[in-house]
């Protein structure tokens, strides 16, 4: 990520509905808006339009390589090997799909349950694992059509060297878990906006263009959280070296095609 994406500690308007108090609404998007670049290919002449619904829900630009959305949070965009092993093996990344879905939940839960007496929190985290869950419930759903069991998968190094990262110490735990939690939620929102415009499965491409829009609000909530409780500096610096341990986790591919692998 470039510093340029804090550029005088501002961003951009946003035009996402989020299901909390208007109080929490954001005053700025993370996304940069701009047109997706689709691969050439099947997918893409299957689905003319994919390039510009998947736009007009994620804010995004193009990459060097011409994938797709590039979401600021992220230092580096995800890159055309795990795209091509997404696509060979789509049944395994919905499975996983099911899973990180479960554990997006839980996260928020757990931070609940870590602050207790914060009130603010509480009222935008219970909504958050709210859907989360319906959106597992949604991929079971379409697991189950396609005759595919829920079953445990070996977990990629990713949610826990991300998480290894978090300090251990008050208040930069706090900002820390917030900061971990938004770069999951943007990752996964970038990996579908891919999906939502590459997959050759037309139901695999509506359920991931369906989805984008709550996984943007999701990661912009966990920025408001940080940003009414730590200057946006702090923050904004923070979010960058955080941002990069990420991408350098992603710089090799899993040995089995992930999410976040």
């Amino acid at each position: 990520m470039a510093v340029s994406a804090f550029r005088d500690g501002a961003v951009q308007p946003v035009g996402l509905a989020l299901p909390i108090a208007p109080s929490f609404l954001p005053p700025a998007s993370l996304l940069a808006v701009l047109p997706v670049s689709p691969l050439p290919g099947p997918a893409a002449a299957r689905d003319p339009e994919g390039a510009a619904r998947v736009a007009t829900a994620v804010g995004s630009r193009p990459t060097g390589d011409g994938l797709a959305a590039r979401v600021r949070w992220l230092a580096a965009p995800s890159g055309a090997a795990w795209l091509a092993q997404a696509l060979a093996h789509p049944d395994l990344v919905l499975l996983d799909h099911a899973h990180c879905e479960r554990k997006a939940a839980g996260a928020a839960l757990q931070l609940m349950f870590r602050y207790p007496g914060d009130g603010e929190l509480a009222a935008v985290l219970s909504p958050l694992a709210r859907e989360e869950l319906e959106h597992f419930e949604r991929v079971q759903a379409l697991l189950a059509h396609r005759g595919i069991p829920l079953r445990p998968l070996a977990a990629p190094p990713y949610g826990a060297a991300l998480t290894a990262l978090v300090r251990r110490s008050e208040p930069d735990r706090m900002l820390d878990s917030f900061l971990v939690a938004g770069l999951i939620e943007a990752r996964s929102h970038e990996r579908m906006a891919l999906l939502a415009v590459h997959s050759p499965d037309p139901e695999l491409r509506e359920l991931y263009g369906d989805l984008l829009t709550s996984e943007a609000r999701h990661f912009g909530l966990y920025w408001l959280l940080c940003e009414r409780r730590f200057p946006r500096e702090r923050v904004a610096a923070r979010l960058v070296e955080l941002a990069a341990a990420e991408a350098q986790l992603l710089n090799g591919l899993h040995r089995e095609a992930r999410m976040h692998s």
